[in-house]
């Protein structure tokens, strides 16, 4: 019995100290304490690795086709042959039923004549 009432005499004689401790303070304080933990050693069984339930599907790069330029070709130009003049007629074609020459007159119905050219009578 002797050892409760010890323990609790000692507990008020350590709060009545550290009252007395903060009596010049007039307001309450807080810290922030920073810390690190890491694992200590491990002596039991070997740890087991499980992989994931679920991967992601991993999709391939897209393709991209290479580049290909290729300068324009060069114009092409067709020459085109010259023309062979045609040859002037020497004779002029008459029509006596229309007394007409022609191209004045399209159609003949007895038959053309041929005549040999000539010029104008004024010149």
């Amino acid at each position: 019995m002797k050892s409760p009432k010890l323990l609790l005499a000692l507990a008020v004689l350590g709060l009545a100290a550290t009252g007395s401790a903060w009596a010049d303070r007039g307001h309450v304080h807080f810290g922030v304490s920073i810390g690190a933990w890491a694992p200590g050693p491990w002596y039991g069984p070997p740890r087991v690795y499980y992989p994931p339930a679920y991967y992601p599907p991993v999709y391939p790069y897209p393709y991209y086709p290479p580049v290909v330029v290729t300068p324009p070709s060069p114009p092409v130009y067709v020459e085109q042959a010259p023309t062979a003049a045609v040859p002037q007629s020497n004779v002029w074609y008459f029509c006596p039923e229309a007394k007409a020459y022609y191209p004045y007159v399209k159609e003949c119905a007895s038959g053309w004549q041929q005549v040999a050219p000539q010029p104008p009578a004024g010149q």
